[in-house]
């Protein structure tokens, strides 16, 4: 009874290490993508600091609601223009533009 207590134990135990282990791995798992992840985001911040892309995106977005200040017709006869485009170049605009802002702040913006 008592040798069968002993294998028991045994089993348990090594059932027991086998989780940790498995949970340590997966942690480190986690905790690499993370480092890779950040250190793309560095990446992608350096190459971009003398880019006017930013700048031009913002100017662009920014454009229609200073005309629609300044002149509504003139912004409206735009968004009309705008409207009547290929929906595959409209497409390829939103997705330039929500390039230049960033997807990856897109990504957590739709899971809020």
């Amino acid at each position: 009874m008592i040798q069968l207590l002993g294998v028991v134990g045994s089993l348990a135990q090594t059932f027991l290490e086998g989780k940790v282990e498995k949970e340590k791995a997966k942690s480190e798992i986690m905790k690499t993508a993370a480092q890779h992840d950040s250190k793309w985001e560095l990446i992608m911040a350096q190459s971009t600091q003398g880019s006017w892309k930013d700048e031009i995106i913002t100017v662009a977005v920014l454009t229609p609601c200073v005309l629609a200040w300044i002149d509504p017709e003139l912004a409206q006869r735009g968004f009309d223009v705008i409207a009547t485009l290929p929906d595959w170049y409209q497409n390829i605009l939103y997705v330039t533009i929500l390039a230049g802002l960033g997807l990856k702040g897109l990504d957590k913006f739709k899971r809020k």
